[in-house]
């Protein structure tokens, strides 16, 4: 293996790099541009092109492309070549400021809810200079915003970019009213970690389903699944490791700093972590990482899932969003410190969070919602469709003294003692972990765990980056215009402890008994996707967009439609291939069985031997039943199907009727079909199962 330091972001256009090959005025102007948010002009632009691509063809790269994340939920690119013929023959590598500021894709063949119709193609790509371009497969990459011709956000990263000079303005606005005047700007970190599983391609190749849908629509329960708690963190198979060990080079050679690795609960689960960064960055990396999990995979035979629940009946995967709030010049401002009960600062920004995230849980909800997260959301292996905070007992304790009057004390947990002299004591945190929370407080960070692990990150922090702003913006407000800014700061304090007390919940969000308290405290539950899409079109979380320049109400009327479509698209794909697979699959090899028994049983009777049959009867009538059964249930599934045909244009209609019926018949299918697997002779049976999906890598 080469140094490290050789490799770390070998392939990324970064600060050294700039710093090196830029000229100092010209360096000197991108910095300001990305740290200050100052407008780019165009002879840097050109400048900064030319030492791009010298850079990138040094490195072997032919093409340029504009590289971004429509609303599809993954990336996009156009590649072109750098070349430009000649008239005597030959030809010159050219890039231009004005080809790195600006690229023209196809707005009509993305998502667009509306914003773009078949017949309006233009849509521009511009360059978002404070994420480092990159070299990917011979390939300049230049990280970019993706909007309309008439500058609607038609991409995950629009309203990211826009939510963080949001909440930058707002928490300045803060910092400044109560005494802070160093800080000239607050940026918001993420350190998203990742779950996926593993399995042998050779057979995921026989699995029609995960190839369609990134799911199984069916399989049998496995003999072993994760009862026995044998995975978790367990030793790494060599096949695993070697996979790790080619995806953390790939991933550090773009300057991703991914750090943690290992096994987790499910057979054939595993997760990554990186150390965090700015939110936008971030963004852009995970979106990276989800890729080149897929490509390092297939090198190894393998192929990684990245669906929320590929498997039922065993934990599916999801991404932990680690949020931070931090100023540039290097406070995080949700640091407690020694004695947070005496802490301003940090006091006023986590009690921002916590009335952001009370009044807009609808819409922070909305933001981890896709139809392969409604499968895990309150399954008892991820938080419950309830938002809820964790804030552990030192926080809580402290806002209850607030809620009385004043905080004067913290409490601290002291060193812990194993009980072995050789063993040194152990500093102990100041509150537990609770793995059940949606929105968990860990020290200095907020953790959300309901996030798709599929998704883009884009838009649950789009969404906590506006929500928590406009709380801000509150607090700036009042502080700005009282008399006594330290009392009314107190006093505002005191007012969100008591007021928006109700979001916090430090118990076990599994329980049944928390969903019946979460219910008398009038916090929404809201199960599916489909219902979730609500939030984006309510008065209150329209204003709020609006009233931040964040999304427009039409560019939020457009989220909606496009949610809604993406639903109803992708339980559709799911319909159709679990009827074509258990019509062409599953029961002709029901048939074959159930023709082989009767064989059998007619060859035994024929000898005349007094020979009782009754078993390999009993086992012919159930398997027949379950096989009429099943075409019954398809024939139902078909006409629904058809009836959704009928309800096109209607977007919320149809998406309930997909969720509410189709997705319902869809498991009357595969109850059937799984139990026939469980009764079907395993060398008759057309698909790879459970254990051999989880088992075999």
């Amino acid at each position: 293996m080469s140094n490290l330091n050789d490799i770390y972001g070998s392939n990324v256009f970064n600060d050294s790099v700039m710093r090196a090959r830029l000229p100092k005025a010209t360096y000197k102007a991108l910095k300001r541009t990305i740290e200050e948010g100052l407008t780019l002009e165009s002879a840097v632009a050109d400048v900064v092109a030319a030492a791009m691509k010298d850079w990138a063809i040094e490195k072997g790269a032919t093409h340029f492309t504009h590289w971004f994340q429509p609303m599809n939920g993954i990336t996009a690119e156009k590649h072109d070549a750098f070349i430009n013929p000649t008239t005597d023959g030959n030809v010159v590598l050219e890039f231009s400021g004005k080809e790195l500021i600006k690229g023209e894709p196809d707005a009509s063949s993305f998502p667009s809810g509306g914003l773009r119709s078949t017949f309006e193609a233009r849509g521009y790509t511009a360059w978002d200079c404070t994420s480092p371009a990159f070299l990917k497969d011979g390939t300049l990459c230049i990280p970019t915003a993706f909007c309309s011709y008439n500058g609607e956000a038609l991409d995950k990263k629009t309203p990211l970019l826009r939510s963080m000079e949001v909440i930058s303005k707002e928490a300045l606005r803060v910092l400044k009213a109560i005494g802070n005047t160093t800080t000239k700007r607050v940026i918001t970190t993420v350190g998203p970690e990742q779950e996926y599983f593993l399995i042998d391609k050779d057979v995921y190749d026989k699995r029609t389903d995960l190839i369609l849908t990134g799911r199984t629509l069916f399989g049998a329960k496995p003999s072993k699944g994760q009862e026995l708690e044998d995975h978790y963190f367990g030793t790494l198979k060599k096949r695993v490791s070697d996979y790790m060990k080619d995806l953390d080079l790939e991933l550090w050679k773009l300057g991703i700093a991914a750090k943690t690795k290992h096994n987790e609960v499910a057979p054939g689960q595993h997760e990554l972590a990186p150390i965090f960064t700015t939110t936008n960055v971030a963004t852009d990396h995970n979106q990276l990482t989800m890729e080149i999990m897929k490509k390092v995979a297939l090198q190894h035979d393998l192929v990684c899932l990245l669906h929320e629940k590929p498997f039922a009946g065993i934990n599916g995967s999801g991404k932990h969003n680690n949020w931070s709030i931090a100023t540039d010049d290097g406070i995080n401002l949700l640091e407690p410190g020694t004695s947070p009960h005496d802490n301003k600062q940090f006091l006023v920004f986590l009690t921002a969070v916590i009335k952001a995230v009370d009044e807009y849980s609808d819409l922070l909800r909305l933001s981890a919602a896709n139809p392969g997260n409604d499968h895990r959301l309150g399954a008892n292996e991820a938080p419950p469709a309830v938002i809820s905070i964790f804030l552990g007992d030192q926080l809580t304790d402290i806002l209850e003294q607030l809620e009385k009057g004043g905080a004067t004390t913290s409490k601290f947990a002291k060193d812990m003692k194993i009980g072995v002299n050789t063993l040194p004591p152990l500093p102990k945190d100041a509150t537990d972990r609770n793995r059940t929370s949606p929105f968990a407080f860990t020290g200095n960070k907020f953790e959300f765990r309901m996030v798709p692990s599929s998704a883009s990150i884009a838009g649950p922090n789009f969404v906590l980056n506006t929500i928590v702003a406009e709380v801000l913006s509150e607090i700036a407000d009042r502080i700005e215009k009282s008399s006594d800014r330290d009392a009314e700061t107190y006093a505002i304090i005191t007012e969100i402890a008591k007021n928006n007390k109700r979001i916090i919940f430090n118990g076990n969000g599994y329980s049944d008994e928390w969903l019946v308290e979460a219910e008398k405290r009038g916090l929404p539950n809201i199960k599916t996707t489909v219902e979730s899409t609500k939030a984006l079109i309510t008065e209150k979380n329209l204003s709020v967009l609006e009233k931040h320049k964040v999304l427009s109400r039409v560019e939020s009327h457009a989220r909606y439609e496009i949610t809604l479509e993406n639903y109803s698209k992708t339980i559709n794909i799911e319909a159709l291939a679990t009827f074509k697979i258990a019509k062409t699959q599953i029961l002709p090899a029901v048939f074959k069985f159930i023709t082989q028994l009767a064989t059998s049983i007619n060859t035994v009777n024929a000898t005349g031997l007094n020979v009782d049959v009754s078993a390999q009867g009993e086992l012919l009538v159930e398997v027949s039943s379950l096989a009429t059964s099943l075409k019954n249930n398809m024939a139902s599934l078909e006409k629904l199907l058809e009836k959704a045909e009928s309800l096109e244009g209607k977007a919320y209609e149809l998406a309930e009727f997909y969720r509410f019926e189709v997705f319902e018949q869809m498991n009357v299918v595969r109850a059937d079909a799984d139990k026939l697997e469980t009764l079907v002779d395993a060398q008759i049976w057309p698909l790879p199962t459970y254990e051999d999906l989880l088992f075999t890598v």
